[in-house]
């Protein structure tokens, strides 16, 4: 056989095995919204796609890993156009943001078993298991940590932001979380005109670096750099990391982002590459928690207030590889610095970001 064979060979294998997960993934679909996720079937989604119970298991290792995935891809389809230009203040950007966010949630008329309520049982099956409930509280800090940026980009000098973008969260998600159990409890306009208030809170205490002795100190290298192309969530771009910072993060440690973010000298790149040693469940559920965001806070600000930061998700871990990093877990932390197109400075450990970006 020889090589163009084989290579149409892998290239065949793979469109099949892509075809088959997306098959799997639409009959599961139709099984948790006719169903409900509790009393899907593993074997009532293989009958629908056609498979075996063990050619469904083969493609996701599970219920939550499929449910997890039905729901990032949902997340991932592209928005409607927005209604209303984005915000000139931090009060209009606020007011468009909640009010995108408000506009995804199920309705009172909506069918219990209906695709609006498809993500009904996310928070609870979250919050059953220790590593997913660690996970979604660093998705949290990330995302507060995201809307902070934005927040701050758009009427520079402002302050530190991010309490006030934690506090606009924890409203949008209380009231999904009471959509998802009957809405009317709190009328729309009435939360979006509490989003948009608190953007006169008080600017937080200026951010401040972790004390070195906790750090790790980035060591001078001079290494080749060869970065595969990949796709930054937040301009939902291909992305090819050139001069600057590129984190490497752990899925149980993405609140390090922020100090990558807030030390790199001013017009520095950064690149923030999220890995997982679970890439079949975790890596779905952080697409789909920063897809939901991101989908909002898009059409909410200008995007020369988009956070100032490339978001990858690497659940192959390719770009890690490219960057050194060839085995990842959830606890990953490491970082590189680029000039020049060459690697010249590295650093591994709890604050690598930090440690790289001030090199």
């Amino acid at each position: 056989m020889d090589d163009d064979q084989r290579r149409m060979d892998r290239l065949s294998r793979a469109e099949n095995q892509r075809r088959t997960r997306a098959r799997v993934l639409d009959a599961a679909r139709a099984e948790f919204t006719e169903c409900g996720y509790r009393d899907a079937k593993i074997d009532a989604i293989a009958d629908r796609a056609g498979l075996t119970r063990g050619g469904v298991y083969s493609n996701f290792p599970g219920k939550r890993a499929l449910y997890f995935a039905v729901l990032a891809e949902d997340a991932g389809r592209p928005p409607l156009p927005p209604s209303t230009p984005p915000g000139r203040t931090a009060r209009e950007a606020l007011g468009v943001f909640a009010r995108g966010w408000l506009a995804r949630l199920p309705l009172m008329a909506d069918e219990p078993h209906s695709p609006a309520r498809l993500g009904a049982d996310l928070l609870p099956e979250v919050l059953a298991d220790e590593r997913t409930r660690v996970l979604y509280v660093q998705l949290m800090r990330l995302s507060a940590v995201l809307l902070g940026r934005s927040l701050e980009l758009l009427h520079p000098p402002a302050g530190r932001r991010v309490g006030v973008a934690g506090s606009v969260l924890t409203q949008l998600h209380g009231a999904s979380q009471l959509a998802a159990v009957g809405w009317g409890f709190v009328e729309e306009f009435t939360v979006v005109a509490a989003c948009e208030r608190l953007a006169g809170l008080d600017p937080e205490r200026p951010w401040l670096p972790p004390h070195l002795a906790h750090t790790p100190r980035a060591r001078p290298t001079d290494e080749p750099w060869a970065p595969p192309t990949v796709h930054d969530a937040i301009r939902d771009e291909p992305w090819s990391p050139g001069d600057g910072i590129v984190t490497v993060v752990g899925l149980h440690r993405l609140a390090m982002i922020e100090e990558a973010v807030r030390s790199a000298p001013a017009g520095t790149p950064v690149t923030a590459v999220l890995v997982t040693g679970a890439p079949d469940e975790l890596s779905n559920l952080a697409r789909l928690v920063l897809a939901d965001l991101l989908a909002c806070l898009r059409p909410a600000f200008p995007p020369a207030a988009w956070p100032d930061v490339r978001l990858v998700h690497d659940p192959a871990g390719e770009l890690a590889a490219a960057a050194g990093v060839a085995a990842v877990s959830d606890a990953t932390e490491a970082a590189i610095r680029l000039r020049a197109g060459r690697i010249v400075a590295r650093a591994e450990g709890f604050g690598a970001g930090h440690a790289a970006a001030s090199a």
